[in-house]
């Protein structure tokens, strides 16, 4: 049984899968097996698969299913108790496996393991916002109060015990945007995290990335599932009411009034800054050119989205 599971979804990524395999291939710690699962890809992704000859390397194809269904299936075929994603576009340092392995013989009690980012745009490298103040190289810490600014469980530089799963269930099929992040709200309801401030994985920034689709905005997590959670745990509460917020001003740019109604109105408006309550309030041309300045700002590493 290898140490970690790796599991790579893949889909329609031929500029990417190539550089992101060679950076699990090329970790200092090699007690892995990787699960490359193609969610049914249409471009050369399968072709640059075939030139690599690594045994520890399995792949497969599937019927196009979208990324939360690739993340199972790995999920379902991982050998090992210890299961880390990346996704076929990032790229993990050479010594993200091995920093992972010495933190969970630090923490052996703990089941969720991550570590900073940077965020590589079409302008430059940004290294990851957080929302906690460093007290030390790792540290125990609430996923909510921690994930404000930028989440510190991203997806393709964390690690999780396979019992989280049975725990709680996999990625839920029914959101087409954001699944990650309701996985994320499901494991920090139960569990803390146990992060490392050393960067050890860089997040590629892809436009054309289906997250940012705007066509599966009312395809996004249905918050009403943490409905009761959210009454007793202010954490989770202010947590979702950031979330609502983003959703409401991308709800509010395509027009959509009857999703930005139903996001503004579940927020506790105390649970934001003023500034994001007068965004709320804007009319949305004005909003348009406001967030088109601030996008391309951030896209220069001069401040954050104003999404966050």
């Amino acid at each position: 049984m290898p140490f970690f599971s790796v599991i790579i979804p893949l889909f329609n990524k031929e500029k990417f899968i190539e550089a992101t395999l060679k950076s699990v291939l090329n970790q200092t710690f090699i007690d892995f097996e990787i699960l490359i699962i193609n969610d049914g890809s249409t471009d050369n992704s399968a072709t640059i698969i075939e030139g690599f000859d690594d045994p520890r390397i399995s792949y497969f194809l599937k019927e196009n299913a979208g990324v939360s269904s690739a993340r199972n299936d790995g999920i379902e075929k991982a050998q090992s108790n210890y299961i880390s994603f990346i996704d076929a576009d990032d790229y993990w340092y050479p010594d993200f496996l091995e920093e992972m392995f010495k933190i969970i013989q630090n923490y052996p009690q703990q089941k969720v393991f991550s570590a900073a980012i940077e965020i590589e745009t079409s302008k430059k490298v940004i290294p990851a916002s957080y929302s906690i103040i460093r007290t030390n190289d790792c540290e125990i810490v609430n996923y909510f109060t921690a994930s404000t600014k930028e989440t510190v469980i991203c997806t393709s530089c964390a690690v999780f015990h396979k019992s989280i799963f049975e725990e709680i269930g996999n990625f839920d099929l029914t959101v087409k945007s954001g699944q990650d992040t309701d996985m994320w709200i499901r494991i920090g309801i139960n569990h803390p995290v146990v992060f490392s401030w050393k960067i050890l994985a860089r997040y590629i920034y892809d436009k054309n990335s289906l997250s940012k689709n705007k066509n599966y905005l009312n395809k996004k997590i249905n918050f009403s599932k943490f409905e009761q959670q959210e009454k007793t745990n202010r954490r989770l509460k202010k947590f979702l009411d950031l979330n609502r917020f983003s959703l409401a001003i991308k709800s509010k740019l395509i027009a959509d009034d009857e999703n930005f109604n139903c996001y503004y109105k579940a927020i506790d408006l105390k649970n934001i800054t003023f500034k994001k309550r007068f965004l709320l309030a804007m009319p949305s041309l004005i909003l348009k050119a406001l967030i088109h300045l601030k996008l391309i700002l951030a896209n220069s590493g001069v401040g954050s989205s104003v999404f966050k």
